[in-house]
């Protein structure tokens, strides 16, 4: 990292201001993962529920450094031509091709196959050099000179065999390329790397002890306000806590997929739009769709929806 960023990870209570500075509202503990998986070199697991910052976390940190955030979006069947590298076979197709019509040359003054042999062996490690190399985004992040932050993001939608493939680059900062040997990250500019997990399946041990563990939860109604202050500040104060005391009492409730911190602020924006003024239960009803996003889970929602609308306007008058 450079002199200026080494100062705005100095220490927990800077990274928290620069991290709220650009409307990331978290805590402490969050601000100090960042800190120590800094100054010990390590990646950051950060698991909890989808919607609650963890990728946002990434991005805002690469903002905060003004480093590039390569990202790699995880998926069933990645595999490493797709994240590490792979061969530029076009390439190396056009330069067989020049290679044939030049085969007279190459040869010229060769005595017997022994020496042509071996006068073409010069030529067949060009293949796999890294002029024909493609990377990928792993691979990126550890060529970049100046640093990067690397967000693995959804590692829980991968296979367990692609878990092994991140094992070298997480604990040595290194990848192997057989045809190649190993490259290595500039020892000074580490890439920062987070990994986020929804928890769909669990990770394995060998993968989390080479990471930092962070869990962001829903966060609690105090900063959930802070959250939509910073994200939407042009929200009358009175509406946004009574839209957060709503969505409070839903996460309560017994639903397939309770509205995250993505929802709330994007109903915030909603009722923005609609010229909201204060919650009732028809407009709640005509905007249940942008905090859920499953049928059955509006219907158990409308079945309460007049008291649980009632709770959050007597909280807040």
């Amino acid at each position: 990292m450079t002199l200026k960023n080494e100062k705005k990870l100095a220490n927990v209570d800077i990274i928290q201001e620069g991290l709220e500075q650009l409307d990331y509202i978290g805590n402490q503990q969050i601000a100090t993962a960042v800190f120590l998986a800094y100054h010990l070199e390590k990646p950051i697991l950060i698991e909890g529920p989808p919607g609650v910052g963890k990728t946002e976390l990434a991005k805002t940190v690469a903002e905060m450094l003004n480093l590039e955030c390569i990202r790699l979006q995880c998926y069933e069947g990645l595999d490493e031509s797709k994240a590490i590298y792979e061969w530029k076979y076009g390439k190396q197709l056009l330069y067989t091709q020049v290679l044939k019509e030049t085969l007279g040359e190459i040869l010229d003054g060769a005595k017997g196959l022994t020496e042509s042999v071996s006068k073409l062996h010069e030529f067949g490690d060009i293949f796999f050099s890294e002029e024909f190399l493609e990377p990928r985004p792993l691979l990126k992040a550890l060529k970049k000179e100046e640093g990067c932050v690397l967000l693995i993001d959804e590692i829980d939608k991968s296979d367990h065999e692609f878990e092994s493939l991140l094992l070298e680059m997480l604990s040595d900062y290194q990848l192997s390329i057989p045809e190649i040997g190993t490259i290595k990250a500039n020892e000074k500019r580490k890439p920062l790397v987070f990994l986020t997990s929804n928890n769909t399946r669990e990770i394995s041990d060998a993968l989390k002890r080479r990471c930092l563990h962070l869990y962001i939860p829903f966060p609690d109604a105090n900063l959930e306000r802070q959250i939509v202050q910073a994200r939407v500040p042009q929200i009358a104060e009175n509406l946004r806590n009574q839209m957060v005391t709503f969505i409070q009492e839903l996460r309560d409730m017994d639903l397939k997929k309770v509205p995250a911190i993505s929802e709330t602020i994007d109903w915030a924006r909603t009722l923005i739009l609609l010229h909201t003024e204060s919650l009732d239960a028809d407009l709640v009803r005509q905007t249940l769709n942008v905090i859920l996003k499953f049928q059955e889970d509006i219907e158990t929602v409308e079945a309460e929806l007049q008291s649980v609308t009632n709770k959050a306007l007597k909280e807040n008058q």
